[in-house]
């Protein structure tokens, strides 16, 4: 096939959106698909101009208010339409699609090609913790906007089915997330590594995941004084500093990448997640597959991937107290922990990368053979005809 992915996101900035795009992109690249990435610019004079055998277009871009390392993409419509009817894909598909996806949905839509759109981010949901809640209603609408016109919209869990579903939103399947469970191994814990975070020998309760206002990571300051443990915090973003000053007990280790993270997350005893806007959230996987059992917040993605009272824990949001007795519950029972842990690896094994990279081209493949959503499917064909150059 022929495929567009328009990235929100995208390399240098590693995140669940980039993770995820670089797994389908090796996935298309197995398959001998031709594939076109469009995203943001970047003043990482390092990055790569081709990703998995697919050729990355840049657009320009300006760094997010107060978050440097996001970029916004600029431009509008008609410059992403040329992009698309020049590349003429099979299908686009929209990651995380807000700013820079919404404007490549309405170019697919009037060019007449389909459009798979992955809902991974709640945007809206972040408008309050950024202190701007009056923009949560717009946010809706945006999002409404673009998975009205997609052909198909995919989603990683229940919550975020019911939670389109609920707004109205036709064409909602679920794609849920693979894990590497080769390089998410419990045989990667390192006694070494424990040591080196905590001499006196604590047990580790860690936290991965950006530095960022929407994961709630200063909540986990209700952990601070648990006995026997030391807080591990992988990660960076802007709020970093704010969280060393707020988490003087944790360790900051900054961010992690390949067999270093592995080692990290395989090397906790605890795994918490304190963030309440995680359509799927990829870390609470990573950590199962790792053997390591989980407490996170009772809303999102988190409910469809912890069990509670087998594999962990879930606490009703904004219930610290809550959080606290649960992680003090597994931290002060080391045969109910091991047997947590042991549920948790088992729960996740099979979900690969390879087995849900065939569910996405089976979606690609069907958009393909549907009608086209308020559209002609000769309207892209009489565009290039009536402008060869466009």
């Amino acid at each position: 096939m022929r495929i567009a992915i328009v990235a929100e996101s995208f390399l240098p900035l590693m995140n669940g959106v980039t993770h995820s795009i670089l797994r389908v992109l090796e996935h298309l690249q197995e398959r001998g698909d031709e594939v076109l990435v469009i995203a943001p610019s970047t003043q990482d004079t390092d990055v790569p101009d081709e990703v998995y055998g697919a050729h990355v277009h840049r657009l320009p871009s300006v760094p997010l208010a107060g978050y440097a390392n996001v970029r916004v993409a600029m431009g509008g419509v008609y410059r992403v339409k040329r992009i698309l009817a020049d590349y003429a894909p099979d299908v686009v598909h929209l990651a995380s699609p807000f700013v820079l996806g919404w404007r490549a949905a309405q170019a697919a839509h009037q060019l007449g090609i389909p459009t798979v759109a992955i809902y991974q981010t709640e945007v809206p949901g972040y408008a309050g913790r950024y202190g701007v809640p009056f923009l949560e209603n717009w946010a809706w609408n945006r999002v409404d906007q673009i998975h009205l016109l997609a052909s198909r919209t995919l989603v990683p869990s229940i919550f975020a089915l019911n939670q389109l579903r609920g707004r109205g939103i036709p064409r909602v399947d679920m794609w849920r997330r693979g894990v590497d469970t080769q390089r998410f191994n419990p045989a990667k814990r390192d006694a070494g590594w424990r040591a080196s975070v905590a001499p006196g020998g604590e047990r580790l309760i860690g936290y991965v995941g950006r530095l960022a206002a929407e994961k709630q990571v200063e909540d986990l300051a209700v952990l601070g004084d648990v006995p026997g443990t030391r807080l591990v915090i992988v990660g960076d973003g802007p709020q970093r500093p704010a969280l060393e000053a707020a988490l003087p007990q944790a360790v900051f280790t900054g961010f992690l990448g390949g067999a270093d993270l592995a080692r990290a997350v395989a090397s906790f005893d605890l795994f918490v997640h304190p963030g309440e806007f995680e359509t799927f959230c990829q870390t609470i996987q990573e950590a199962m597959a790792s053997g390591v059992p989980v407490v996170a917040t009772g809303r999102g993605g988190p409910l469809d991937l912890v069990e509670n009272s087998r594999t962990g824990w879930l606490y009703e949001p904004g219930d610290l107290a809550a959080l606290r007795a649960r992680v003090v519950d597994l931290m002060g029972d080391d045969a109910k922990r091991r047997a947590f842990a042991a549920a948790a690896h088992a729960s996740v094994q099979g979900r690969t990368w390879s087995v849900l990279g065939a569910e996405l081209v089976g979606h690609y493949k069907a958009v393909t053979r549907e009608p086209l959503i308020g559209q002609s499917p000769l309207v892209a064909l009489s565009l290039r005809a009536a402008n060869p150059g466009f």
